[in-house]
């Protein structure tokens, strides 16, 4: 039996759990699918499969193992289609990563929709406030906010967004609606500590940069928890504009010191591959990108 069908045997005794159903899902007797995996380790020298009376498990070698086979399985079957003049078919799973509110309101209709006109793909999305290490992790396309770091990954804009100060007009006509960023200094402000990216509340004025942090005497650990304590006239939060851009078309929020707002920040979709990109990677970046770079509440509209 060759590496490739060893890989193959690997793979789908592992999504079977046990060796007798990988071996009917082969067409292949259960002793030979057992010599094939551990002719496998032997080569390898070390354990795949945590094997029990009744089922089998992988390890943590085998797990990083499965995932290397099921890319190369994969690369294999598009490049004989490839040499053969077939279409790529996009298949296989894909993991994709977002900031939690951008992936809520964006990624997942995006996926959903995706998915329903790829049958053979699965998606596994990580929706984290946080910057996942695409290689580390086995992350195949991300959304990222903010000046990306020199790296090979591939990267495409799809728009920008602001950094916007925002509070309930109810409470606006109450405190006052703030002309300078000094008067903020004191006022009630609800901050999340979810995002670095809005501990310092930064402006640009007439004389240069300003840079506050603000004393918040309400620390939330949601960016959305923020906006539901501003929305209900708690005081000011900062936030990104599309996190709050059906809020202030409503009328529930209104954005303030746009005058003093710095530039936009960047919306990039990143993947990994280079120049030879998987078929499931490159059409769903595709029907991201056109869908997002569309989108009015990812163009950030600069202030007057």
């Amino acid at each position: 039996m060759d590496r490739f069908q060893e890989m193959k045997v690997l793979v789908v005794v592992a999504e079977a759990g046990s060796f007798a159903a990988g071996a009917k899902q082969l067409g292949l007797s259960p002793p030979s699918v057992t010599r094939a995996i551990a002719a496998l380790e032997a080569r390898l020298g070390t354990l795949l499969l945590a094997r029990s009376t009744r089922s089998v498990r992988l390890t943590e070698a085998g797990r990083r193992y499965v995932e290397d086979c099921r890319r190369i399985l994969l690369e294999l079957e598009e490049a004989e289609e490839l040499a053969s003049g077939s279409a790529l078919r996009p298949r296989g799973n894909l993991t994709v990563t977002a900031p939690v509110i951008f992936g809520e309101l964006y990624m997942v209709p995006l996926i959903a929709d995706y998915l329903a006109a790829h049958a053979e793909v699965t998606i596994n999305a990580m929706l984290v406030d946080r910057v996942v290490n695409m290689i580390d992790e086995g992350v195949d396309v991300a959304l990222r906010i903010g000046q990306l770091p020199e790296g090979d990954l591939t990267s495409l804009k799809v728009g920008e967004v602001r950094q916007v100060i925002c509070a309930a007009p109810a409470f606006l006509e109450s405190a006052g609606r703030p002309a300078t960023p000094a008067d903020l200094l004191g006022a009630p402000v609800v901050m999340s500590s979810a995002s670095s990216l809005l501990t310092d509340w930064q402006f640009i004025g007439p004389e240069g940069p300003i840079t506050q942090r603000p004393q918040a005497r309400f620390v939330v650990s949601s960016n959305n928890a923020a906006i539901h304590a501003a929305r209900r006239g708690w005081g000011y939060t900062r936030v990104l504009s599309y996190q709050v851009a059906e809020a202030v078309a409503r009328g529930e929020l209104e954005i303030v010191l746009e005058q003093y707002s710095i530039p936009p920040l960047p919306i990039h979709l990143l993947h990994q591959g280079g120049t030879r990109v998987s078929a499931k990677v490159r059409t769903f970046v595709d029907h991201c990108f056109e869908r997002l770079r569309n989108d009015p509440a990812l163009q950030a509209i600069a202030a007057e």
